[in-house]
């Protein structure tokens, strides 16, 4: 199981908002075929498992190993369960059962009404946080939600700055940079409010790593973002959100919403056009709002060695802090909301 979950990994940043699923087939304790999936619409990782072995002849004494619950619904690609029946494999284990209520539990009933023998929970929690994105969007409604902000030593987020100052004071380093940039690529979506995109009049991409950059997303309730901000470049789409009441005039970029639940609204409509997730780098204002309504599953702040003394105090991270990692001369502490999903 801890091979598929390895082999799971390979497809990050490519299959929203599918979840991350690898699986291998066994026979008589060796591996004779494994994948895992690519991508949305393409073969889901029990298919290519079994497609890669050689001889069909031995699926009937093997036990296919698989990170998820096989699928027991047609989407894009026909169920795998379907296949795994067809293919009369002598027993499957499940790392975690499907929360997607078309699955949840459908696939393994489907496999146990034809015989087959299934044994699930193996490594189960590894395999729930393997998808917890994927596990969010199904059990809460809404996509995966993770805040970054970086600090210096003494907590501060920004230098005070004179009215309308504009330009970014930098506060972390090169190493630091880069890891973002990798977080930027592994989520669906970077969003900012108005103040960061005026100010630092950033392009949100992931230049320093690669991959494909996000979709961004800018709060903007008044209506008032000049068009000639880097984030309206043809790079990347850009959502621009705003208030109904303050809406100045329509374009396909623009989202209206009421200032009722406004963040919730947008969260809604986010999962709506299949992002799964998001990296929220705004300023104070924007991280303060997410963590008084308590819409993040985790947190990274890059704490610096430098010292400002003064400045733009960052927000207090909540939830349990999971660890350090080291990068450069800063260090970037992660945390979970003490309400993520657990088995």
């Amino acid at each position: 199981m801890q091979r598929c979950i390895d082999l799971a990994k390979n497809g990050r940043g490519s299959t929203s908002p599918n979840p991350l699923v690898g699986a291998l087939v066994v026979h008589d304790n060796t591996i004779i075929g494994e994948g895992w999936h690519k991508k949305a619409g393409t073969a889901h990782a029990e298919v290519v498992a079994i497609n890669s072995v050689k001889n069909k002849a031995l699926l009937s004494e093997s036990t296919l190993y698989v990170s998820l619950e096989p699928c027991s619904h047609f989407g894009k690609t026909p169920p795998c369960a379907d296949l795994i029946v067809s293919e009369k494999l002598a027993k499957v284990v499940v790392g975690c059962k499907d929360p997607n209520p078309l699955v949840a539990g459908n696939g393994i009933k489907k496999l146990l009404d034809a015989n087959i023998e299934v044994e699930y929970g193996v490594l189960e929690q590894e395999c729930i946080d393997l998808n917890n994105i994927f596990f969010v969007n199904q059990r809460k409604n809404r996509p995966f939600i993770t805040l970054k902000w970086a600090q210096s030593n003494d907590g501060f987020m920004d230098i005070n700055r004179a009215h309308n100052e504009q330009g970014s004071f930098a506060i972390s380093g090169i190493k630091s940079k880069v890891f973002v940039h990798k977080l930027r690529a592994h989520r669906g979506a970077i969003l900012i409010g108005s103040n960061t995109a005026r100010t630092d009049n950033p392009t949100l991409s992931t230049r320093w790593y690669g991959g494909e950059s996000p979709v961004r997303l800018i709060l903007n309730k008044a209506d008032n973002l000049p068009k000639t901000l880097r984030v309206f470049n043809d790079n990347k789409e850009t959502v621009v959100f705003v208030s109904e009441d303050k809406l100045q005039s329509n374009s396909k970029f623009k989202v209206a919403l009421s200032e009722q639940e406004f963040l919730l609204q947008m969260l809604r409509y986010c999962i709506k056009i299949n992002i799964s997730s998001i990296l929220v780098e705004g300023g104070k204002q924007v991280l303060q709002s997410f963590l008084e309504h308590n819409l993040w599953d985790e947190i990274f702040v890059i704490q610096s060695d430098i010292f400002l003394n003064e400045g733009l105090k960052a927000p207090l991270p909540q939830g349990e802090l999971l660890g350090d990692l080291i990068a450069g001369t800063d260090v970037i502490k992660h945390y979970q909301n003490n309400a993520i999903l657990t088995v």
